[in-house]
């Protein structure tokens, strides 16, 4: 982990130039998280991005899916940015034990602010998502449940006594109601390959249209799970985008209906993952710097309230 967590600019050159790719020397990191990301200049003026993923976190198998779940989609001519060969016929090497891969960079813009036709054309894009992603399954890749969003989770905040102990009882029975509310639905609802992280910072547009981004997050789960995401809450106006959302979707895909009661419940299991994934990396500067009100008795408390609050209307 030290070698990821210390990569070098050398380093990263080496990587990309071992299958002939030939760099000018320029090489900028990138804001992230998760991953190491990386944009570098080749010599034929083409500029790619880098991505080193955390060791421990994907399988080669996982991470192969992925990138097969991308190549489908270029396949199909939707608008996603699939892995380059790295000049070794392969999409994935590794260097220092750290696997890693290169994407062509995509210019685009981000939008926040997304108007009914936009909303219609994401919904349209996803329907085409969702029809290319049912043809195969991703078996390597995490599946959505309860015990990987849920009970995984609450282990290591609990275990790390992370939440106080006057706070810790609420904040477990709620998640464990959420989990009960949750698990028949996910068990009925069909669940195939999907994005699994589709939030806004995930959609770039470029003169055609949008793009979609990022699948390092990729799963298989429920379809619903990629629309809540970009409409998020209860409020009428997110209902009201989601609904903009499904009209452009079933030009090309049916949506299970029922499924859309589920928007709450996910959006309680993303709040618990987020948080068992913050505590996961605390070791990593980067995350004590990108979240520093982490740990703290106001973070619980809003995160508690949050998530009573969805236990409430469920």
């Amino acid at each position: 982990m030290s070698g990821f967590l210390s990569l070098t600019p050398d380093r990263v050159l080496d990587a990309v130039e071992v299958g002939g790719l030939r760099s000018t020397g320029r090489c900028l990191p990138l804001r992230a998280f998760e991953n190491r990301v990386y944009e570098v200049e080749l010599d034929d003026e083409r500029r790619i991005v880098v991505k080193f993923y955390r060791p421990g976190r994907w399988s080669r198998e996982a991470i192969l899916d992925e990138h097969v779940f991308l190549a489908d989609l270029a396949a199909a001519e939707l608008p996603v940015v699939p892995p380059m060969d790295l000049g070794i016929g392969a999409t994935l090497a590794e260097i220092d034990g750290i696997h890693y891969a290169a994407f062509p960079k995509m210019r685009g813009r981000a939008s926040d602010e997304l108007d009914d036709e936009g909303l219609r054309r994401i919904g349209r894009l996803i329907g085409r998502m969702h029809a290319v992603g049912a043809a195969r399954d991703a078996p390597a890749r995490p599946r959505l449940t309860v015990e990987r969003f849920v009970h995984e989770p609450l282990d290591v905040l609990l275990s790390g006594k992370l939440i106080s102990a006057a706070l810790g009882p609420r904040y477990r029975d709620v998640a464990l109601k959420i989990a009960d509310a949750a698990a028949p639905r996910l068990a009925r609802a069909g669940a195939q390959r999907i994005h699994g992280d589709l939030q806004k910072g995930n959609l770039v547009w470029a003169a055609g249209g949008p793009i979609l981004l990022d699948f390092d997050d990729s799963m298989v789960g429920p379809p619903v799970q990629d629309i809540w995401l970009l409409a998020p809450g209860p409020s009428e106006d997110a209902r009201r985008a989601r609904e903009q959302i499904l009209e452009g979707y079933e030009l090309f895909r049916e949506l299970d209906r029922p499924t859309l009661a589920l928007c709450e419940p996910l959006r309680a299991l993303r709040i618990i993952y987020i948080s068992a994934w913050i505590a996961r990396r605390w070791d990593d500067p980067s995350f004590r710097a990108g979240f520093p009100a982490f740990g703290t008795e106001s973070y619980w408390a809003r995160e508690y309230e949050e998530l009573f609050n969805i236990v409430e209307s469920v």
